[in-house]
């Protein structure tokens, strides 16, 4: 079978704990809608309710003020690929097999050119083959009565390998698909497709799940000149006014999903989920570039981000800055409050069962290679966080001569102390978790 029976635990909404209390609600008779939007290059701290002082992204902000939001929020990998593969898998990349962005080839050409994205496809497509086999979010919900749509990236070429019913990504490397394609125009040009797939499914008498991770604030930077206008007044420069104007821009855009939303009459009975497949420093100097210790790198400005379930009168609003949870537990979550079992190979918890947060000591992120080959040869880091300490360890054979990073990301978010060399009792603790985890002890 390409994919394992799902063994519905009950037919209507099982209870859940989600606040000071341990607070049981339950929605009647219904399945609620679930709207994941996925940013796309944003740094944990550029959001007005994370404490930035010039980016406004007020319908964020309403998101994190109406759910529960966790501040100390993890993605699987700093990478845009293998971070999206997570959140729709619930597995981290060394399980789910998907390690970077590109699969290393011989090629002599341009990269990025047609030739180039065609030879490209033709050795990613094992990697498409073997996703294909498991079971992501869309999959599972869709064999328990849902229907799905994709919008924005997406890296495992046509909609339908992802088990949605619909989507706008067609994978087809001749008309330039490789990370998303027609998904790319969503936000960027309008959310039509999104508002047309709601309207056609509202009335269907059964919940649907939308996929919605728009290419912003990704490069290129390039926002609607008004909103730059507005960030050239405080910004640094030119560079980080662009940058700061396409977070606005994406915020303006979940607000209009939210809104629209609102007006259907659907909003009570709506799950939004919200996280960020990687962070992003802003380089000052170099528009549409990223600066060093962000993306793709195993620093808090390249793994953190909020993460956030809004769900309105089901789960009660908090701001949890003292837990750590992770991109691969969205998976988990939305089951378990759909009332679904869990695939049993997921390491991803509830994050509403308070006691689960309290029993989970760490959670666990990897940094591997945009151009990547075999998981040996392109594992650079294995991270653990332990609140208030995180570990960073190098691997041995590809960062040969680094030595492991402790900091406390509770005092010193930014890591500009390292404890190791202080603390070597913590970095023995810590290396010994990794190695389980990595086990699979």
């Amino acid at each position: 079978m390409k994919r394992k029976t799902i063994i519905i635990l009950a037919c209507l909404l099982i209870g859940f704990s989600c606040s000071p209390g341990n607070e049981q609600r339950k929605a009647e008779n219904q399945k609620p809608n679930i709207v994941l939007i996925i940013s796309d290059d944003q740094g944990w701290n550029d959001y007005s309710f994370m404490g930035h002082e010039h980016i406004e992204t007020p319908a964020i902000d309403q998101l994190a003020a109406e759910g529960l939001t966790f501040t100390y929020g993890y993605t699987a990998a700093p990478l845009c690929c293998p971070a999206l593969a997570s959140i729709a898998t619930g597995l981290f990349p060394h399980q789910h097999g998907v390690f970077g962005n590109d699969p290393v080839f011989d090629f002599e050409g341009q990269r990025y050119s047609e030739e180039w994205t065609i030879a490209r496809m033709e050795h990613f497509q094992k990697y498409i083959d073997s996703f294909e086999e498991l079971d992501t979010i869309a999959d599972v919900l869709g064999e328990n009565g849902y229907s799905s749509l994709q919008t924005g990236k997406w890296w495992m070429g046509n909609y339908s390998n992802g088990g949605f019913d619909q989507g706008m990504t067609h994978g087809d490397p001749s008309r330039t698909g490789r990370h998303g394609d027609e998904g790319l125009k969503i936000a960027r040009e309008g959310m039509d497709v999104i508002f047309d797939y709601i309207d056609s499914v509202s009335n269907d008498n059964k919940p649907f799940f939308i996929w919605y991770a728009p290419f912003l604030p990704h490069s290129p930077h390039n926002p609607p000149d008004n909103l730059k206008q507005k960030y050239l007044e405080t910004a640094p420069t030119e560079a980080v006014a662009s940058y700061w104007a396409m977070c606005e821009w994406f915020d303006i855009s979940c607000g209009q999903l939210i809104d629209y939303i609102e007006q259907k009459g659907l909003s009570s009975n709506t799950l939004f989920v919200y996280v960020t497949d990687n962070g992003w420093i802003q380089d000052p100097d170099r528009p549409n570039r990223y600066a060093p210790r962000s993306k793709r790198e195993p620093y808090e400005m390249g793994i953190r981000t909020p993460i956030i379930f809004r769900w309105k009168d089901n789960i009660t609003p908090e701001m949890d800055t003292a837990s750590a949870v992770s991109a691969i537990d969205i998976a988990a979550t939305i089951y378990r409050i759909c009332g679904i079992e869990p695939p049993e190979q997921l390491e991803g918890i509830n994050v509403l069962d308070k006691d689960a947060v309290a029993s989970r000591d760490t959670v666990f992120a990897e940094t591997l290679a945009h151009d990547f080959t075999t998981l040996d040869s392109s594992l650079y880091y294995r991270i653990a966080v332990e609140l208030p300490h995180k570990l960073i360890l190098p691997d041995k054979t590809n960062k040969p001569g680094l030595e492991a990073e402790l900091y406390n990301v509770l005092t010193d978010p930014f890591e500009t102390e390292n404890l190791a060399p202080s603390n070597p009792e913590k970095v023995e603790k810590l290396k010994g978790e990794i190695e389980n985890w990595w086990e699979g002890e």
